[in-house]
């Protein structure tokens, strides 16, 4: 992976609009122009929920034949500026929330039944309804059931294996509760079934969290219904637990802390260990992060992506072992760049499952297990989440500069911000460390693509001459979404309209953009609903 100096000027340290699932499958590049400018906004959160909560009075109302109010939540996808994979080892992550969002409508009902209604799946295969019941989640005793009885229960049809986000939030607080009730389900909510309503417009397979932003709705409205409100954090660290344990994907907490408390038009700042929220990082004026679907769909489930975890994993193992109980709390982030190099040659570069096992005994993460017949790579997988941590510290690091002189700018010269010029060695410098971070991806870790490397090099062929700066791969890689970094300027706005006809001339498809923010689910907040 190519190095870039860093300069010695500084202390350095969409959405398309109105279209459904079903009709951005058949969109065409050519629709774009037509549409509107790239850099237009979406609507904003306010104007999707009263057309959602319009939806639930009328179109939808039949399906909320229970008795009582109806409580509802919005939860936005998330763009992954910088940090990525590297959240399971305890880096330091910047995460947009995405104008797309997913929203959930929850009705208490009598009869113990959990009916769910999804307005999103169907045109990617699924069942859009799916029965449950309350007695999937609790034994005739009213005890909480056992997590593996749980999922065999929610997750037995393929169909409908996405009601399982949505019920598993029901059991997760269920299970929570029972700790302070002696195994006994709170009867405020432990007795009811619901009528669950999910519509979200989070493209799934993406690398927006889409996952993420269901959960994070679902446990909102739950929350809302019940009369049961956890703090922030608990929140997104339920929402995790039920990707983790139920629905069995081994992701970090990046995804549902992003989606649940992020701020619109903002980077939320995360150190994920386990998840110290650090802040918001405002964007500087001329800058402006967007995404580009390149309609390769992923899968944090994927085996790739469990093969790059457990190779992290692996690496810290023979750290701990061999650097004299150096047990670094489980996070490789506790590591500077310089420190790993001097244990990076313990670790073994290629190991088969079964000879890593009998070398080193247990992986220490509760999420993923060894495949004795698979051959991992734990030098590579350990080495990129450490540099990541240092790439996306001197990211923000960045950012911070580029605020701190456009305020100073503003004080002295007593101007507009809109008369304020990005600062472009500083975008530069930041590109840089995008375009190193996809390197890594693929180089060290095995989660790239042709399609994202494709977009990738488009971006840098364009170069800083047509305002792109910098682009990589998002989230759990092996496809989705590439984050682009650009200035907000027309001849920009027409280098990204080529990128997107160039790459559907190349691969038939054409890409998806993300454009704008949205308030995480905390700043948005919950809502009751009016019957229609």
């Amino acid at each position: 992976v190519r190095r870039t100096p860093i300069p010695e000027t500084g202390a350095f340290s969409t959405r398309i609009f109105g279209f459904d699932n079903a009709a951005l499958g058949k969109l065409k590049v050519n629709s774009m122009s037509e549409t509107g400018s790239v850099f237009a906004t979406p609507p904003d959160a306010e104007t999707e929920w009263k057309s959602f909560e319009k939806l639930v009075q009328t179109e939808q109302s039949e399906f909320f034949d229970g008795e009582g109010p109806i409580a509802g939540a919005r939860a936005p996808g998330r763009l992954d500026v910088m940090g990525g994979v590297a959240d399971y080892s305890g880096s330091l992550v910047l995460e947009m929330p995405i104008a797309e969002a997913a929203s959930v409508a929850w009705q208490w009902r009598s009869d113990r039944k959990l009916r769910l209604r999804s307005l999103a799946v169907g045109a990617d295969g699924f069942s859009s309804e799916a029965t449950l019941s309350l007695d999937d989640l609790v034994d005739p005793n009213g005890s909480v059931r056992p997590l593996e009885e749980v999922r065999n229960r929610i997750l037995k049809s393929p169909g409908s294996r996405w009601a399982g986000y949505l019920a598993g939030c029901y059991w997760m607080m269920l299970k929570a509760y029972s700790k302070v009730s002696l195994g006994r389900v709170d009867d405020r909510f432990g007795e009811m079934g619901a009528n669950i309503l999910l519509k979200s417009d989070v493209p799934l397979g993406a690398g927006v969290s889409s996952s993420a932003a269901i959960e994070v709705a679902t446990m909102s409205a739950l929350s809302e219904a019940a009369g049961i409100y956890p703090s922030d954090m608990t929140l997104a660290s339920w929402c995790q637990r039920v990707e983790n344990e139920v629905v069995g994907a081994p992701c970090g907490i990046m995804d549902q802390v992003a989606c649940a408390l992020g701020r619109e038009n903002a980077l939320t700042v995360l150190r994920c260990q386990p998840h110290e929220l650090l802040g918001t990082q405002r964007i500087p004026t001329g800058w402006r992060f967007l995404g580009l679907d390149s309609r390769v769909k992923h899968s944090v489930g994927g085996s790739r992506y469990t093969k790059a975890r457990v190779g992290a994993f692996m690496g810290l193992k023979a750290i701990q072992l061999e650097g004299g109980g150096k047990l670094l709390d489980n996070y490789l982030c506790k590591m500077s760049p310089e420190e790993f190099a001097t244990y990076r040659e313990l670790i073994p570069e290629v190991i088969l499952g079964s000879e890593y096992q009998k070398e080193y005994g247990l992986l220490p993460d509760s999420i993923t297990r060894v495949d004795p017949e698979e051959t991992y790579r734990p030098r590579s997988c350990a080495e990129h989440p450490v540099l990541e941590n240092n790439r996306v510290r001197q990211f923000v690091g960045m950012l911070q500069i580029a605020e701190f002189r456009e305020e100073d700018e503003l004080r002295k010269l007593e101007v507009s911000d809109r008369e304020i010029e990005p600062d472009r060695e500083l975008m530069r410098a930041a590109g840089e460390l995008m375009y190193e971070a996809h390197a890594s991806y693929s180089e060290r870790i095995d989660l790239g693509s042709p399609e994202t490397d494709l977009l990738v090099e488009m971006v840098r062929k364009r170069g800083i001459e047509k305002g792109l700066y910098g682009a990589k791969i998002t989230g759990g890689g092996s496809g989705g979404t590439v984050a682009i970094l650009c200035e907000t300027t027309p001849v920009a706005e027409t280098a990204l309209l080529e990128i997107c006809k160039e790459y559907e001339r190349r691969t038939g498809v054409a890409p998806r953009p993300f454009v704008g923010s949205s308030p995480g689910a905390v700043q948005f907040g919950a809502r009751q609903i009016l019957r229609g």
